[in-house]
């Protein structure tokens, strides 16, 4: 068997770590991503339960546990941000239209990234495969000029 090449070792080893960095990344992106899919369900939830709601009055969160009973003055209009901080009024409807839009881009776009993390997940996988064949071979070398002396 040749001797394992200590260069190819070295880039072996570098390209997994980089691949690993690249996949914690994108799972970290991934994670990101389901935040903003679930705040947004969370938001067409809300806007529907709040049309729904006879008296127009809803808890509101203040942060530490504590929430405010409130009254919806109108439920037929809503901010929506539309990014850069840019926010505009659009009908209920509207909005819950244009979230679920939004929905569907995030999940597309967690489709892709996923795809991503699975293609490189496949080549730490042949690279880890590769790098182990060559520390055995260098092992081989090794006791094999240990046996020789």
């Amino acid at each position: 068997m040749n001797q394992a090449d200590p260069r190819e070792i070295q880039t072996l080893q570098m390209y997994l770590n980089e691949y690993g960095q690249q996949i914690e990344l994108m799972t970290q992106q991934l994670a990101m991503i389901e935040q903003q899919r679930l705040e947004g369900t969370a938001a067409i939830e809300t806007l529907r339960a709040i049309q729904e709601n006879a008296d127009g009055v809803v808890l509101l969160p203040v942060g530490g546990g504590a929430y405010l009973r409130v009254k919806v003055l109108d439920a037929g209009h809503v901010l929506v941000n539309i990014g850069s901080d840019v926010s505009v009024e659009r009908a209920t409807a509207d909005a819950v239209e244009y979230l679920g839009d939004r929905l569907t881009e995030l999940e597309a776009v967690a489709k892709k990234v996923s795809g991503s993390v699975e293609h490189l997940q496949g080549q730490a996988t042949e690279i880890s495969r590769r790098l182990e064949a060559a520390y055995r071979g260098a092992r081989q070398a090794q006791a094999g000029q240990g046996g020789s002396s």
